[in-house]
């Protein structure tokens, strides 16, 4: 069984990838050097620090082992291993894209995560 890592994005920067075939991430991303995930677990905080209140967001769920070399674990919140993709994804390497609305109280609404 695989496990399914997380990427959230602004809806446009995924309808450009798909159109060009390859996806280099956001601004943040391309900053830092790699394509920032998140497990399951981690998603609801990092949507809390990273993109409270931002609308218009898809979140891009892929396998993990589809990756395979260019992903990597490594620490950064209070030492948590976090995946990071180091090249671009390529579209079809997702599992699914799916919204990611704001609810009334501003928070993210996850759909049910695997």
């Amino acid at each position: 069984m695989s496990r399914m890592i997380y990427h959230m994005c602004p809806e446009e920067a995924w309808a450009e990838a798909v159109a060009v075939g390859r996806y280099a991430g956001t601004a943040d991303d391309r900053r830092d050097g790699f394509i920032h995930f998140s497990t399951a677990e981690q998603l609801p905080e990092s949507a809390r620090r990273h993109r409270a209140g931002q609308t218009g967001l898809v979140l891009v769920a892929v396998e993990a082992e589809r990756l395979g070399e260019r992903l990597r674990w490594e620490p950064s919140r209070e030492g948590a291993l976090f995946p990071h993709l180091y090249g671009p994804l390529l579209p079809q390497e997702a599992a699914r894209v799916l919204p990611l609305p704001l609810g009334p109280d501003g928070e993210h609404l996850f759909p049910p995560l695997a």
